[in-house]
């Protein structure tokens, strides 16, 4: 009696089962499975045939897809066409236990997918194929790149001009309040002694180290009408960017004769500015009547890179001249330099010992062309034209001399 009195509510199970799906049809209603009231772990999905089921008539939104053991599901065998990704919670899925290499992810529609909820970390995209996906469609702004590891994907396959990297997260910019602070604010850690010890080595490390420059502007054979001749104009300096000691020497004269004027200054520099250095010292004169000056000045760079070099001389006559020089290097080439040159002198009086006159004394306008082998070495052409002016081109002619000349030249220029 007892094994047929326990078969009998199995029994009106199964005759309750048809009775409610007819009722279900007599009401025009489609028989509904309710997903979310069963109990998808003890489930085994690996076992049954998901391609003849219709997923896409399924109520995805209300299984517990976390609870579901994926990684005996075989999803390429799946139409994952025709389910609504976008309303299943990819949050409890695990990921890393599904086979994405058998999945068809480019028949999936990726913009419902909330693929910031997707632990991307636990996904081995190296085996997804990302070419048949559409990543114009995902929202690049929701997903943590950071927890990918693109080392396995496979991007030259991706068709990356249908995503839009405008909307994707490139990264947060250094806010400004970065860059501001206190004044010295190491001090505060260091001390002001040691800081103040460090800074001046930084300083004296960067801008402050002795060096020794020596160049031969012109070093220059002069044709000319009358004797040849040649000149020299060499200059050089010992020390820092603020701080310098100059020396410098201009002469010439005819082959055959004797020196016809030589100069020698010694200079104490310093920088006034980035660009101008305020010069002072003194100058003797080594041929003709004695002369001794003071000397004031500024040498550097104007703008348009004019080199520049001023000065003014107090001789210990009393008397009073000054000497301005500009020059420009304009580039042909990296290695050929066309240079105009122009010189002009004046003086505050007559200097007839000196064949001097007040004012505007003399004129040197030239124009040279080198070539450098080396920084170091640079042979030149060029020519040169000289006037004497006023009452110096008096003095010039009562001495029997030329009020003007033109000289070809050709030189070296030199520096170390």
């Amino acid at each position: 009696m007892n094994g047929p009195v326990s078969m009998l509510p199995l029994v009106i199970a199964a005759l309750a089962l048809p009775a409610a799906a007819s009722a279900q049809e007599a009401d025009g209603e489609e028989p509904v499975m309710d997903h979310g009231s069963m109990d998808h772990s003890t489930m085994d999905h690996g076992a049954m045939d998901h391609s003849t089921m219709d997923h896409g008539a399924m109520e995805q939104s209300t299984k517990d897809h976390g609870t579901m053991d994926h990684s005996t599901m075989d999803h390429g065998a799946m139409d994952h066409s025709t389910m609504d990704h976008g309303a299943m919670d990819h949050s409890t899925m695990n990921q890393g236990e599904m086979d994405h290499s058998t999945m068809d992810h480019g028949a999936m529609d990726h913009s419902t997918m909330n693929h910031g909820a997707m632990d991307h970390s636990t996904m081995d995209h190296g085996a997804m194929d990302h070419s048949t996906m559409n990543h114009g469609a995902m929202d690049h702004s929701t997903m943590d790149h950071g927890a990918m590891d693109h080392s396995t994907m496979n991007h030259g396959a991706m068709d990356h001009s249908t995503m839009d990297h405008g909307a994707m997260p490139m990264g947060t910019a250094v806010p400004p309040s970065t860059a501001t602070g206190p004044a010295n604010a190491a001090d505060a850690v260091w001390g002001a002694d040691a800081m103040a010890a460090s800074r001046s080595a930084l300083v004296h490390e960067t801008s402050g180290m002795p060096v020794l420059w020596l160049q031969a502007d012109r070093l220059e054979y002069q044709a000319k009408d009358g004797p040849d001749g040649y000149l020299w104009d060499v200059q050089g300096y010992y020390g820092g960017d603020l701080d310098k000691f100059w020396i410098k020497s201009e002469g010439e004269s005819a082959f055959g004769e004797g020196v016809e004027d030589a100069e020698i200054q010694a200079l104490y520099s310093r920088a006034i500015g980035p660009w101008f250095d305020l010069q002072a010292g003194v100058r003797q004169d080594l041929i003709g009547p004695s002369r001794t000056h003071a000397v004031i000045g500024v040498q550097g760079v104007a703008p348009y890179m004019f080199e520049v070099d001023a000065a003014a001389f107090l001789s210990n006559k009393g008397d009073l001249t000054a000497k301005i020089e500009a020059e420009l290097d304009q580039r042909v080439t990296q290695r050929v330099i066309l240079q105009p040159r122009a010189e002009v002198s004046l003086s505050a009086q007559d200097i007839p010992e000196l064949g001097i006159g007040s004012g505007l004394d003399a004129i040197e306008a030239g124009l040279r062309l080198r070539y450098h082998f080396t920084r170091e070495f640079a042979p030149y052409i060029g020519v040169e034209q000289h006037w004497k002016l006023g009452k110096s081109a008096d003095y010039a002619r009562a001495d029997g001399e030329a009020t003007s000349s033109t000289a070809f030249v050709a030189g070296l220029r030199l520096w170390y």
